[in-house]
């Protein structure tokens, strides 16, 4: 009997560390997507290769992710989640690794192809991995703290890569990284829990899944709000530019970051008890920022405030997302977060080609009214989704 309580009250208890240690998997994976993206030139150089071409670094990652996401959790779901991480990891380094010491353009495709195809099972199956380890009333806060990594990522880690890529080179970026998640991976088999895999059934494969309403509606304001914001944010060069923000762009990032990881913080502390409040919050900050660029984009300081809110805005975007479609299923929610996750991939691709075509007619703030367009749908539908978001 009291083994059993004991068993009950170490679950009870939120698991800081490993969640912490969880979070510096999606830090790695996060870098590992966008890395190329801050050295481009220097590729660009040292491969003999062209913009487009140097580009491709990223986007044939992205599509690798999208497309053998939902496959592959399927095939993959009945594995120790434990030694399945730790397999994802290896891929993780060894692309990188080895994409630091060749010269040849087409073996490095291959290698950033691998790593997305990492990258595809690794995001969906390591909230639900994490969701197995805390009582239910703690999975919003598990996904905000795992995904919290996503957003340090972005705002901390990607600076620090391309001061090293730029001091000493690219090459020492990619196999630094790639060490870096050797020790995290050394870390995780001897801290990370052992946790069986679970059978795949045709109520829980994602065709099924599909049918179910209130999984498509989260599916639909992932839609809404990744093109909403990856349509500026992919841009956000051209909107800094456009309204002359005082800083440039280096000063828009600090802003928007310094926004995100406060959002954050919110998120793991209210995502359980407030999710549908946070995704309304999600969209209507959105609109306001997006509203004070139109309007007072050039002003001094008051531009800065916009990114700051923007980034509040789109800090808990993932975890929000997750947390709604795995309150949907109560078996197989690695397979309902590839689903979101091919969905949130998809999404990114799709901001990324409208904005370009928006851009190339017009100036960047019709990537604003762009955003704002799609945003209002989104907040009324978060507003109506009693049942969904809870």
């Amino acid at each position: 009997m009291s083994t059993i309580n004991l068993k009950r009250q170490t679950k009870s208890a939120f698991p800081w560390l490993i969640m912490i240690l969880m979070s510096s998997v999606t830090f790695v994976g996060i870098l590992s997507e966008l890395m190329p993206s801050g050295v481009l030139p220097l590729m660009m150089e040292d491969l003999s290769i062209s913009e487009v071409q140097t580009g491709n670094l990223v986007g044939y990652y992205a599509i690798a992710s999208a497309i053998f996401a939902i496959p592959l959790i399927s095939m993959t779901l009945q594995y120790n989640r434990k030694y399945l991480l730790l397999i994802l990891l290896g891929g993780f380094a060894i692309s990188n690794i080895i994409a630091g010491l060749v010269h040849d353009y087409t073996i490095i495709i291959v290698l950033r192809i691998i790593g997305g195809i990492c990258a595809g099972v690794m995001w969906p199956m390591i909230a639900a991995y994490g969701m197995r380890l805390v009582d239910e009333k703690d999975h919003g806060k598990a996904i905000a703290v795992i995904m919290a990594g996503t957003t340090l990522g972005i705002s901390i880690g990607m600076p620090i890569m391309t001061s090293i890529g730029n001091d000493y080179g690219w090459r020492t970026e990619f196999i630094g990284l790639g060490g870096f998640i050797i020790l995290i991976g050394i870390v995780s088999f001897f801290a990370l829990p052992s946790t069986p895999g679970e059978k795949l059934t045709k109520s829980s494969s994602p065709f099924a899944l599909l049918k179910i309403p209130a999984v498509l509606i989260v599916l639909l304001l992932t839609l809404l709000g990744v093109i909403a914001h990856y349509g500026v944010y992919v841009y956000i060069t051209s909107l800094v530019d456009e309204i002359q923000l005082a800083g440039g762009v280096e000063s828009a990032l600090l802003f928007f970051g310094i926004g995100s990881l406060i959002s954050v913080l919110l998120a793991i502390k209210f995502t359980d008890k407030y999710l549908r409040v946070l995704t309304i919050l999600m969209f209507v900050l959105l609109i306001i920022s997006m509203g004070i660029f139109l309007l007072y984009g050039g002003t001094k300081g008051i531009g800065h405030l916009a990114f700051f809110l923007w980034g509040v805005s789109f800090g808990p975007l993932v975890t929000l997302l997750q947390a709604a479609v795995s309150r949907q299923v109560e078996t197989a929610k690695d397979v309902a977060t590839s689903v979101q996750s091919s969905v949130f991939n998809l999404s990114i691709m799709i901001a990324s080609s409208v904005a370009g075509m928006l851009l190339g007619m017009y100036s960047p703030m019709s990537l604003v009214y762009f955003a704002i367009a799609l945003s209002i749908p989104g907040m009324i539908i978060a507003l109506f989704s009693k049942k969904t978001l809870g």
